[in-house]
């Protein structure tokens, strides 16, 4: 068994117990797709795979303290912890660090290797269209959410608040993520993902009006 299978077991083993909506099935599509861009753009696959199995194993932490903690941040304690168990070069964990440590929208950090803008944009894509809207629901039950606030004044909203539904991670977040994906291969695709959220919240609004 090589070392990625064995941190694949690792990480299964770390999402047995988590509930919230950044689960092994995001990490799986998000090493899937950071893989796919990856041949494309001729990156190191290995800090590429690795980066992506681990991402989101400080999720939990990030979740339990309601955003107190960035869970990009917190992985960076848990990092030296998982790789030095394995025969990576000290160069392989350094590049795994920094790719995870830059992984989040909202985080200052800026992806400065090819496989961190890779990872950065792999899950960025699967926070985009069907599935991200399906996930954010999700989240949205998660923390007690309301189901949608259609008529939403975002300098009143907090994170992990009633008011933090789809439709606010949307209007705050998700919109304007096509404008931050770094590859060329995955900018188009953005743009495709983008317009079906715009028509999705367009036909939300206009039921949630009809109902009404």
């Amino acid at each position: 068994m090589t070392n990625i299978e064995q941190i694949r077991q690792e990480v299964e083993i770390i999402f047995w117990d988590t509930e919230w909506c950044h689960d092994l099935e995001h990490t799986l599509r998000v090493r899937n797709v950071a893989l796919h861009i990856g041949k494309i753009e001729n990156a190191n696959l290995e800090i590429l795979e690795i980066a992506a199995l681990l991402h989101d194993i400080g999720r939990e932490h990030q979740q339990k303290s309601l955003g107190k903690i960035c869970h990009a941040e917190k992985w960076a304690e848990l990092a030296k912890e998982i790789l030095d168990r394995y025969d990576f070069s000290q160069e392989i964990k350094d590049w795994v660090i920094h790719c995870i440590a830059t992984h989040r929208k909202k985080w200052t950090k800026i992806p400065e290797s090819l496989e961190a803008k890779i990872l950065f944009d792999a899950d960025k894509i699967d926070s985009i269209w069907a599935t991200w809207i399906g996930r954010t629901f999700q989240f949205a039950w998660e923390i007690h959410s309301r189901f949608h606030n259609k008529d939403i004044d975002l300098s009143k909203t907090e994170e992990y608040s009633s008011d933090d539904t789809a439709y606010r991670e949307y209007m705050l977040n998700l919109r304007f993520i096509k404008n931050k994906i770094h590859t060329e291969e995955w900018k188009k695709l953005a743009e495709w993902r983008h317009n079906f959220m715009i028509e999705f919240f367009e036909r939300l609004n206009n039921e949630v009006d009809w109902i009404i």
